[in-house]
């Protein structure tokens, strides 16, 4: 077929921080299946979570009582029971997490599950931010919780769609947006968590520059509202679909927990890099200074 129904489920986090990290993620699960779901009956064959999806967005402080909401993947809680959910209603999940791998190494991670509830791999984010927000203490301190990725830039051949993942702060660095799209993705999820104030002005400019550049689809997701105590910052929502000319096909709201379903259409693709050309026209051989430090 070619179109496919992609879903793109925003939410807000309102369980205060201060709460048992147990209860946050019972509590995002739980709204997360709803707004999945939701997707689901209205067709959504593919289905992308927002960055961290079952809990709040806890890099705002830098607590090692979070280390409590690492889990390994697949074999975690979480990615169990998406596996399952996957299972029953016959749709590809992109599933983020807080990934602990061996004793104590933690990543940001991004589990990638078929329509049949099988684990098809995982990409672990690879661009780390540690910058201040919102003109206090808090900020996207990640560095103190994650180690970069170091999986590469993956695709996953799904029941529906070849799929590529990029995660938040990957949006603002094109050379791992170019490989997925080498890679053969004819969509990219990039699940986030980013507030008004230090990118929104960003926001509809780089992933639709991904999404023409490299002929595919982009799926941007991002959370809604404003989480205490931290309160660094709106969550802006506003997750969209974008089509390989830039357009975008379907737009969450700023402010409200969403299920967002647009149609990828691969004609659109197949034009788009027939008129382009940009990977017949490329020159690899003259881009050696990129990978220098």
């Amino acid at each position: 077929m070619d179109t496919v129904s992609i879903g793109l489920i925003q939410a807000s986090h309102d369980l205060d921080g201060g709460e048992d990290v147990a209860a946050h993620k019972r509590h995002g699960l739980e709204k997360q299946e709803r707004l999945i779901r939701e997707a689901a009956s209205r067709g959504a064959k593919v289905i992308g979570l927002q960055e961290l999806f079952a809990g709040p967005y806890f890099c705002a402080e830098q607590s090692s009582r979070w280390y409590e909401f690492a889990e390994e993947v697949p074999d975690g809680p979480t990615v169990s029971a998406m596996r399952e959910l996957a299972r029953e209603l016959e749709v590809v999940l992109i599933v983020p997490v807080y990934e602990r791998e061996g004793v104590a190494s933690y990543y940001n991670t991004a589990a990638v599950i078929d329509a049949d509830g099988a684990y098809l791999g995982k990409y672990r984010k690879h661009h780390i931010p540690h910058v201040g927000a919102g003109g206090g203490e808090h900020g996207f301190w990640e560095k103190f919780y994650f180690k970069p990725g170091n999986l590469g830039y993956p695709t996953f051949d799904t029941a529906y769609a070849k799929v590529g993942v990029y995660i938040c702060y990957d949006r603002h660095f094109p050379e791992g947006a170019r490989a997925l799209g080498l890679a053969g993705a004819e969509i990219v999820f990039n699940p986030s968590a980013t507030v008004a104030g230090t990118s929104e002005y960003l926001w509809k400019l780089e992933q639709p520059a991904h999404a023409v550049a490299n002929g595919y689809y982009v799926a941007a997701i991002n959370r809604v509202g404003v989480e205490p105590p931290w309160r660094m910052g709106e969550f802006y929502g506003q997750s969209y679909l974008v089509d390989p000319r830039g357009a975008i096909v379907a737009e969450g709201s700023r402010d409200r927990d969403e299920a967002i379903v647009g149609v990828l259409d691969r004609r659109v693709i197949r034009e788009a890099r027939e008129a382009w050309q940009f990977y017949r026209d490329r020159r690899p051989e003259t881009y050696g200074e990129l990978s220098r430090l």
